[in-house]
Order: C-alpha cells, then structure tokens, then sequence
C-alpha cells in the first residue's frame, strides 16, 4: 500500500508491475501503463484487485489504481468533490507518478466519466478509454446525478438499514455501504457532483483517442451506444446480454478480454509482444452472444 500526495491529498495507491516486459533487440521496452479507476459510492480500488487488475498485469501491463478522494483509504475531505476536483487529483498522481508515455485510462461507471473528462483535458496523454457502464458528463448525466445521489442520501439514512444488510448480505456489504452513507452524510458530494462542469456534444467529439465502451443488454445507459459512436471518431460499443449495471463483476472475463484486446490494438508494440489477443474486438455497436 502507498499514500501518495496528489492535488493536496492523500490518495491511496496500489500499483501491480507488468509480470512479463515486453523484450526488443535493444533490451527491454516499458510496459505499457493502465489506470484503473472505479465507481462512486460503495466502490473502490478493491473492485478491480480481485478482478481486472491480476490479468492486465499478468498479460504485461504496468497496473495503477487508486482511491478516489473520500473512499476507500484516500484522505475524506468535507468539501471538494465536483468532477473537476476528481479529475485534478488524477492528473497530480498522474504527474507524480510519471508512467512512461500515454496511458490507458479503464473507467467503471462514475470512474468512466472521469476517465473520459480525462482524455478530454490532455489528450496527448491518453492512448486510449475503456468505459464500463459510464457515460460522458452532460447536462443530462448532471440531472440524472442529482436525483440519484439525493435518493441514495435518503436511503442510506434510512433507520434499519444497516442491520437488514447484514442479515441479508453479510458485514462486509455494511461496511462498504457505512462507508457510502459517511460520504454522502459528511461531505458536499451529493451536491457537488451534479454541480460539476459538464461537456457539450463539440467537447465529445473533441476526443480523438480510441474509447471502447461496454454496457449492459439491460442497463439504462444501454441506449446511448449508438449516440456515443455518432459523436466520437473512432468509438466502438459492446453491449452485454442478460447484464445491468454490474457488468465488471457479471461478466469480468469477457469484459477483461474486450478491454486487453481494445489496449492491445492500440498500443505502438514491439516485436513479440506478450499481450495476447483474447477476444476479437468487435465491430461498433456490436452484441455478444
């Protein structure tokens, strides 16, 4: 585990090292760099410990994660969580870790939309993004951001909660869900979020980098695929049957071959290469059967 200070906070930070170095007639070559960052709320960097992160790593990615401001173990603070504060603290780590060359950004739900604010701040700086569930700040995720986050406050303040949660699903779920409620409750995150500065379809289409977006047959957010291949230039969008939102936990291999083979296509590699082609990278809008 390392803390490392980013953007005048304590961010916590995991790193798992490529197993395998790509090798070239001059030596070994830098493994090409993934930053993983996960969801709001109950979420954290563990959601990818035990499910993309071992894999990347194993197929020769040099893997970051880390814990977005306020959870998990990063540093809380009672203010500060619009989009842009978010996407500050990942450039900060981003400059002081300092990974060799563009990386690949991977984004679960909220950490999609931070990913994608991402590549559109430095675009130089991003070789590609994979979403998985997310979608791009509009006005529109701005609204649907605010009924959310108000419900949620309410419910996570619900009497009895806590003790039907760990009847039903254990005390590990409760304290991922405590842990959401403190947030919610001790911090502006429900009405800093929906305050966030937000993308107008000009700023979408600004961003030239690769994005591979997965989503779920039966997810709300299924149907803005076809939207976001008509506005960004080189799109592609996979769509998962019999899947909701949870499709990183639902279907975590096919959704980890999808996103190496996405890395792969578009990383400048040198001869023999260890990342392997899992899945063929499918054509845009495409279903999986």
């Amino acid at each position: 585990m390392a803390m490392i200070d980013a953007n005048g906070l304590a961010l916590h930070v995991e790193r798992m090292p490529a197993r395998m170095p790509a090798r070239t007639a001059a030596g070994t070559a830098p493994p090409p760099t993934v930053v993983l960052v996960h969801g709001m709320l109950i979420d954290s960097l563990i959601s990818y410990y035990f499910t993309l992160a071992p894999r990347f790593a194993a197929a020769g990615l040099d893997v970051i994660m880390y814990d977005l401001r306020g959870q998990g173990l990063s540093e809380r603070p009672p203010a500060g969580y619009r989009l842009e504060d978010h996407l500050d603290d990942l450039e900060a780590l981003l400059d002081r870790l300092d990974p060799a060359g563009p990386v690949h950004l991977v984004g679960n739900s909220y950490g999609g939309t931070i990913a994608f604010g991402h590549a559109a701040r430095h675009p130089g700086r991003v070789a590609s993004v994979s979403m998985i569930e997310s979608e791009p700040a509009t006005a529109a995720w701005s609204r649907k951001m605010a009924v959310n986050l108000a419900r949620g406050a309410e419910e996570l303040a619900r009497e009895g909660l806590f003790a039907e949660l760990t009847e039903k699903h254990g005390k590990h779920v409760t304290k991922r869900v405590r842990s959401a409620a403190r947030l919610l409750h001790s911090t502006t995150t429900a009405r800093d979020v929906p305050a966030s500065r937000v993308l107008d379809e000009d700023a979408i289409r600004s961003v030239d980098c690769p994005v591979l977006a997965l989503y779920g047959a039966e997810s709300e957010l299924a149907v803005q695929e076809e939207w976001l291949r008509s506005l960004l230039p080189d799109c592609r969008t996979v769509v998962v049957p019999d899947q909701e939102h949870w499709v990183l936990v639902g279907a975590t291999e096919l959704t980890g071959g999808l996103i190496l083979d996405w890395i792969r296509a578009h990383t400048p590699v040198p001869a023999h290469t260890p990342i392997p082609v899992h899945t063929p990278v499918p054509a845009a809008g495409d279903v999986i059967r």
